[in-house]
């Protein structure tokens, strides 16, 4: 053997050590009960800020979305309800933009707190189902999971879930095993913590009231007092949003039947199969990257055998079966139970839906008994995280350039509605020299403008049943407004019929903005203005 030969060998033989021993490290940090805590939470900041990072690039030819600067005019006023949904996703907001401004940046920083949050409760679930190892490739199962990064970009109800119901799951399998009033008491205030988030956590309530009835030991559950307990709290911590329903005469309940109903079966049918094949493309992404850790092949070749030796027959005492059971139960009931009562009832199916129910798919792979994870396979899951991750900090300017690019007349998601906001704040200041009170028009401008504008001005949207409650027509009127309608938007002509009727001595002009990124043009958008001085 040559000199270079030899030399070459003594490295190639060094960096597998090194490997190994980094391949040890994580593995020995993540199975012991004292580092493993740290462990997890410094991965969770890690991702969080990361990705806070990736989506700041990625959409920096864009405004926040509409949801965000929704959930920002909800904070604004802290509320029992807000018209669509229950309030916790804006009083979260509320707390968040008093302590951080409101600026892109900080909204995605809002959205990946909101899923560290999620990764770390999603870990403590994992611990009481399967061993530390198993629970750790989870979360970063987790964290590959597109909807905890990519799609995890504007903070709103749906994202708020994945902290909410983790928690949920985490109180009932606690209440299962300790069978307590105390651990009943928990799963009733994580049940109604849950319902503040949105009603359609409803669907994962059924899902595991059907899991105590299914369950082997079911008769142990039902027979302590924790389910019971559970009931009569989530009923008495949520009587003051029942009040507050009965008040607004229910009016999310009008608010889902107007927008989520359909006529047409064969458009129900079409949304299905896309909430179905949408749901499915997100999951393969994780479950293909854990699939290449356990199977990491050896200098890029697979040795025969290496994907029977992931599979192991007999008891496995890395996992808690009757806890692994739950699970199963529960997911299978939330990813089949919604599209099929969609198709049922024949409900508009959103893909969006899906953002909440599957944050259990990875522990429910994993507690699988015969599955076997080796320690390296926690080195390789994390550096294929680190990696994605990496690469998508590194061209998320580009992707965000050649989208532009790509779509420049995309008004929807290019128009500047920031930039209007700051003009329409300083034409009010000028005439008026107070602060804007009020902007009204459809969801889509008049929350951005809330969110851009310094003086944060409340949302009114004309001829809105399910109005937040954020403001009226009496108080836009006495405390004066800015109408605005959208020129490239099919509603025109019922906004400005709207605005002539309502501030018919208004001061009208027209305004045109228009966005450039890197050189590259956006949609040149023209709005219509209407500035209705304060009522004397």
């Amino acid at each position: 053997m040559s000199v270079a030969s030899s030399l070459a060998a003594k490295s190639r033989a060094r960096r597998r050590f090194s490997a190994r021993r980094l391949a040890a490290w994580v593995a020995a940090r993540a199975t012991n009960h004292k580092t493993a805590p740290w462990l997890v939470a410094g991965f969770a900041t890690a991702h969080g800020l990361l990705w806070t990072l990736v989506l700041c690039n990625l959409k920096a030819a864009q405004d926040v979305h509409m949801d965000v600067a929704e959930a920002f005019a909800w904070g604004q006023k802290f509320q029992l309800g807000y018209g669509k949904h229950p309030p916790l996703a804006g009083w979260i907001a509320g707390l968040w933009f008093r302590l951080f401004p409101a600026a892109d940046w900080s909204s995605y920083a809002l959205a990946m707190t909101t899923l560290g949050c999620g990764l770390v409760v999603c870990w403590r679930i994992a611990l009481r189902v399967v061993d530390r190892r198993r629970a750790f490739f989870s979360v970063v199962m987790l964290a590959l999971y597109p909807v905890f990064n990519f799609k995890g970009f504007k903070y709103n109800p749906d994202l708020l879930q994945l902290v909410t119901l983790p928690l949920l799951v985490l109180a009932y399998l606690h209440a299962f095993e300790k069978r307590s009033a105390r651990a009943g008491l928990w799963l009733g205030l994580a049940g109604a913590l849950a319902l503040m988030t949105k009603y359609w956590v409803l669907t994962m309530i059924g899902a595991i009231g059907l899991a105590a009835l299914l369950h082997p030991d079911r008769l142990k559950f039902l027979g302590s007092p924790a389910p019971w307990v559970a009931i009569a709290t989530t009923v008495l911590a949520m009587i003051p949003h029942l009040l507050w329903l009965k008040e607004v005469d229910f009016i999310p309940l009008t608010y889902a039947g107007d927008v989520y109903g359909l006529q047409s079966r064969a458009q129900n049918l079409q949304l299905v199969i896309g909430y179905i094949g949408h749901n499915l493309g997100l999951l393969a992404v994780p479950v293909a990257f854990a699939a290449l850790a356990l199977c990491w092949p050896v200098r890029w070749r697979i040795p025969p055998g290496t994907v029977r030796r992931v599979w192991s027959r007999g008891a496995n005492p890395g996992v808690n079966l009757p806890q692994a059971i739950n699970v199963w139960i529960i997911q299978i009931i939330v990813a089949v139970g919604p599209p099929l009562g969609a198709l049922i009832f024949t409900v508009y199916m959103k893909t969006d839906w899906g953002i909440s129910l599957f944050f259990l798919v990875p522990l429910a792979l994993l507690a699988i008994p015969a599955l076997h994870v080796r320690r390296r396979a926690l080195f390789h899951i994390a550096a294929i995280w680190l990696v994605v991750t990496l690469a998508a900090l590194a061209a998320s300017p580009l992707i965000a350039e050649v989208e532009i690019e790509r779509n420049p007349n995309a008004s929807n998601t290019y128009s500047l509605r920031s930039g209007l906001a700051r003009e329409l704040t300083e034409a009010w200041h000028a005439r008026f020299n107070t602060r804007w009170a009020v902007v009204a028009g459809t969801t889509e401008i008049g929350e951005p403008i809330t969110f851009y504008s310094p003086d944060h001005p409340a949302p009114f949207t004309p001829g809105e049943v399910w109005s937040s409650g954020l403001t009226s027509l009496e108080e836009a009127k006495r405390l004066g407004f800015i109408g605005i309608c959208d020129t490239t938007d099919y509603r025109l002509s019922v906004c400005e019929a709207w605005m002539n009727e309502n501030a018919p001595q208004a001061e009208r002009l027209t305004m045109t903005t228009q966005r450039f990124f890197h050189g590259f043009p956006g949609p040149r958008t023209p709005w219509k203005i209407w500035i209705a001085p304060p009522g004397k």
